[in-house]
């Protein structure tokens, strides 16, 4: 079986690129599902966040309802975005830039969503 992480490199609202994401990260937990944040997407691990409209879903209940899904956040995009000293989920690994790298290259797919 082909293994497959999903890149989020957007911020979590805005667009619907985070949410379908998660979605499709759902669809795939009984083959494996993880999910990786890059750039932008970091914001998707901050702990509290609150979507500014109210139809829009707040993204972080679906880490905390599906916790059989890995989250891995690429630390340096955090520390650009002065993320790092701020609270995160707490199901989600901040990897340095080399362990991120060593991560997508464990997969058969890497996709940009």
């Amino acid at each position: 079986m082909n293994s497959v992480i999903q890149l989020v490199d957007v911020s979590p609202y805005g667009t619907e690129k985070a949410y379908g994401v998660l979605h499709a990260a759902i669809v795939c937990l009984p083959f494996g599902s993880t999910v990786g944040l890059y750039g932008d997407g970091t914001y998707l691990a901050l702990h509290g966040q609150q979507s500014i409209n109210p139809t829009t879903p707040n993204l972080s209940y679906y880490i905390y309802a599906y916790p059989e899904i890995r989250v891995i956040a690429h630390g340096p995009s955090m520390e650009e975005r002065g993320l790092s000293d701020l609270k995160l989920i707490e199901l989600i690994e901040v990897l340095d830039d080399d362990a991120f790298m060593a991560e997508l290259q464990k997969f058969d797919h890497v996709l940009f969503l």
